[in-house]
């Protein structure tokens, strides 16, 4: 199983795609999709998506999660993030890809198993799950990845409770 894990932004996407081969997570690749600030926010998001597309057909990822938008400080930058996790979401649909989102409670309580945990002990255990050599930087990569680890984690409680249910 091939997922792809995105953390949403305008200015930063990470994105971060991993293959599940029985309990194995391997990372493919990492990385950010990063647009700039000067741009209008119609050029920003047709980069975000263009680059969407690109990632999908490249890596062929037979699923996608996303983090869920939570509550922002800033109006206007939750604003903007929601148009972008709206292109990445069309990318999904576009290719015929099922999208799976996630909070950040969530992400916290997979990867880490505490849902308190914070972004130093995430990016930490989302190194040690992956065997990477650092912490993937910039932190929306590191976050992107522990998307696409939780996705693993709930994909593998979901199969079992589906094979006890039979």
């Amino acid at each position: 199983m091939r997922i792809l894990g995105i953390d949403p932004g305008i200015a930063i996407v990470g994105f971060g795609i991993i293959d599940k081969q029985g309990s194995q997570l391997k990372p493919v690749q990492y990385g950010s999709i990063q647009t700039e600030a000067g741009l209008s926010v119609q050029i920003r998001l047709k980069q975000i998506f263009e680059a969407m597309q690109s990632l999908i057909d490249t890596y062929k990822p037979e699923e996608i999660s996303v983090e869920k938008l939570f509550f922002a400080k800033n109006v206007t930058t939750a604003f903007t993030v929601g148009q972008a996790r709206g292109v990445i979401l069309l990318s999904a649909e576009m290719a015929g890809l099922p999208v799976y989102e996630y909070t950040p409670l969530q992400v916290k309580q997979a990867v880490t198993g505490y849902g308190a945990a914070d972004k130093k002990q995430i990016q930490e255990m989302v190194k040690i799950l992956l065997k990477l050599r650092e912490v993937p930087k910039p932190d929306d990569v590191a976050d992107a990845l522990g998307i696409a680890i939780t996705h693993a984690q709930f994909r593998t409680f979901t199969m079992l409770a589906e094979g006890v249910q039979k």
